[in-house]
């Protein structure tokens, strides 16, 4: 094979690209950095995973502490997690597109689980599903009222991954859905891979470490609270319901 003066060869297709959305994780981005990296070099082909940091307007340095670790750094205005994920999906070059939180850690044999599970052909999308960091009386109280959920539509979540043509056939995130967008989008390709005999996988051997820094913000036993609390804001109309939503997923204590 030949080039012509000047040309430069194109960068392969990476097989994984990681879409962490990040707004204000200066902080904890370096350590999902780290547990990226050491599932790059347990995959064995560093050049086969990409990471692209979606910054959904930051007022902090995580775009350039994304940069300086070799991340891809998107710039998000539109501040709604949904976005967010779905501008980095757009930049992204991967093959199959992975989604994790940043506060989060991942297995260092993700990728390898990944595609065992999508080799089988039987697989259109799946999560590793998530170990707590700790636990406590309320931390556990609230991952019971959680579970059921889990075990009856088998969405979870971690890191979750999907092939780039069924993330496009989908639609990608709902973006307006300020919050919950992480369970209406596998419930979607749960619906799509219903159609060719699919499914949706939960790599149990290879969870990732969820953050519960929600947790150490509003208590241990807040989530179990927020829910019959969140049915009164419903009914005490829009406007109180849009100031909760804003103070708990969108004017984080960071």
């Amino acid at each position: 094979m030949t080039f012509e003066a000047g040309a430069t060869a194109k960068p392969p297709t990476p097989r994984f690209s990681v879409v962490v959305p990040a707004y204000n994780e200066e902080k904890d981005l370096p350590r999902l950095i780290d547990t990226i990296d050491a599932a790059r070099a347990s995959y064995g082909r560093p050049d086969a995973i990409e990471v692209v940091v979606a910054d959904n307007l930051s007022t902090d340095g995580t775009g350039a502490v994304a940069a300086a670790r070799g991340c891809r750094v998107v710039r998000v205005e539109k501040r709604v997690i949904a976005a967010a994920r779905n501008g980095g999906a757009r930049a992204a070059r991967g093959e199959i597109l992975c989604f994790v939180d940043a506060d989060a850690r991942i297995h260092p044999k993700t990728f390898r689980a990944i595609d065992d599970a999508l080799a089988t052909g039987r697989v259109v999308a799946g999560a590793t599903g998530v170990r707590l960091e700790r636990t406590s009386a309320g931390i556990v109280a609230a991952y019971v009222l959680i579970l059921p959920l889990v075990w009856l539509t088998n969405i979870d979540t971690g890191l979750v991954f999907c092939r780039r043509e069924d993330f496009e056939a989908v639609g990608g995130y709902d973006e307006n859905m300020r919050f919950a967008e992480d369970v209406a989008f596998p419930w979607a390709l749960k619906r799509l891979g219903r159609r060719r005999g699919q499914k949706l996988v939960r790599l149990r051997a290879h969870k990732a470490i969820a953050s519960l820094r929600k947790f150490d913000e509003y208590g241990d036993w807040h989530y179990v609270t927020m829910l019959p609390r969140s049915l009164w804001l419903l009914l005490c109309g829009r406007g109180a319901w849009n100031d909760w939503v804003d103070r708990y997923w969108y004017r984080p204590n960071r």
